[in-house]
């Protein structure tokens, strides 16, 4: 199993390309289910869960091509992928394969919305807390859908189609936002989605959506119409930049010290979490080729942050805002209001000298003069980065195990970050 092995007290200087959002490729990927036509779709970073969710669609009869690399094209760009699903010749997600990725459980709204029928294991991914699926049902069954749940599968019918509803969320949820989207999308009438999600991976399939034929309107507000169309056909599509590798490599530079240009990366999508660096003593300055984060090596001052829904902190960057304020100067707090389950890298970045009190959903921070290197662990994917940020600023070296983790939602982290001068490689066996 891989191992990620770093020699801190190295600064960042240089240029980080930032990559494609994993967290909207995904469902775009998924939207490619609602249409016989081919979804193109640029931009796509290489990830473990892209290559999982292209087996998964691969299973419902979904043909993905990988455009080539031309001539002058390098590692730095993301990939084209064609997503085919003419055909689709199998409604059920397996067990084997959704017990892997949370997100896959969502090709149950273009299945049943396109096909009158899905039946979908209920997912799995990263151990942080249950994130049940329960809010996605309820969107389902507002549009129509009969849902029964057997054997450990949600299967879901609308053998006449599904029809437009009101779908009102108790609370923000990404992943019912996004279903919500696709089931409406080809639903006969209007559908109306109060307290939406606001993500900017939110609006991003909407556009794509929309590109596609549906008519939404309001994405990226707490209220979302969607007026129902008979057919989505294909288009071409962008990702956005991925605002929390925007966020980490950010509180990277904000760690080691030194100059770099976030290439690609766009401010208004992170807004909350680089005001918090300004104010922990790091300076942002937004350009036209992306962001620019520079630290002088002066100290950093402690900051207290709650996480929440956009556009408030986001909770994928809360371990790595933790891991940043382990060598401030004083005491920070950090409550996390989103996820249970999510302090996990609390232990291991203790390993590395970090000084942290756990009290409910609130950590308490004392940073600390020098960190020192250690064997640790990557307990789910965003706790894994933050283990290698305070290694990048420890003393002597850091091995980071079980970096599978890591592979799931940043490209190439380790030569990215060697690339701007960190002692860090990768160890496989």
């Amino acid at each position: 199993m891989d191992r990620i092995r770093i020699v801190g007290g190295q600064r960042l200087h240089g240029t980080i390309p930032i990559s494609g959002a994993k967290n909207a490729t995904l469902p775009l990927m998924i939207a490619g289910l609602l249409t016989d036509e081919t979804l193109i779709l640029e931009n796509v970073p290489r990830l473990a869960d892209v290559v999982q969710l292209q087996r998964i669609l691969g299973n419902h009869g979904v043909d993905i091509m990988i455009a080539g690399k031309r001539a002058g094209e390098n590692g730095d760009n993301g990939r084209t992928i064609h997503i085919s699903a003419k055909t689709i010749v199998d409604t059920t997600a397996p067990y084997e394969m959704v017990s892997r990725m949370r997100a896959s459980f969502w090709v149950i709204a273009p299945l049943v919305a396109r096909m009158g029928e899905a039946k979908v294991s209920m997912p799995g991914g990263c151990a942080i807390g249950t994130r049940p699926v329960d809010l996605l049902i309820m969107a389902l069954e507002k549009l129509g859908a009969d849902i029964e749940i057997e054997g450990g599968y949600v299967i879901a019918r609308a053998p006449k189609g599904l029809r437009g509803g009101e779908i009102a969320f108790p609370k923000v949820t990404v992943g019912g936002t996004h279903t919500a989207l696709m089931a409406a999308a080809l639903a006969r009438g209007t559908t109306v989605i109060e307290n939406a999600a606001r993500e900017p991976e939110v609006v991003d399939v909407a556009d794509c959506l929309n590109k596609m034929g549906a008519n939404i309107a309001g994405a990226g507000t707490a209220r979302i119409v969607v007026e129902g169309v008979s057919r989505l056909h294909g288009t071409r599509h962008a990702v956005l930049p991925d605002r929390i590798e925007t966020g980490t490599y950010a509180m990277a530079v904000a760690m080691t010290g030194g100059d770099v240009l976030l290439q690609n990366a766009r401010p208004e999508l992170l807004q909350v979490a680089l005001d918090v660096l300004a104010k922990a003593g790091t300076t942002v300055t937004p350009t036209n080729e992306g962001i620019r984060i520079a630290r002088n090596g002066a100290g950093l001052e402690p900051v207290d942050v709650t996480t929440a829904p956009f556009p408030g902190f986001p909770t994928d960057l809360q371990a790595q805002l933790m891991a940043l304020m382990t060598r401030a100067k004083g005491t920070s707090h950090i409550t996390e209001t989103i996820f249970e389950n999510r302090f996990m890298h609390v232990q291991e970045l203790a390993r590395l000298g970090a000084r942290i009190q756990l009290d409910g959903d609130t950590a308490t921070i004392e940073g600390v003069a020098r960190l020192k290197g250690a064997p640790v662990m990557a307990t789910d994917l965003r706790a894994s980065v933050s283990l290698v940020i305070a290694g990048l600023a420890a003393e002597g070296e850091t091995t980071v195990n079980r970096v599978y983790h890591l592979d799931r939602g940043f490209e190439r982290l380790e030569q990215k970050l060697a690339a701007c001068g960190a002692a860090i490689e990768r160890i496989s066996e």
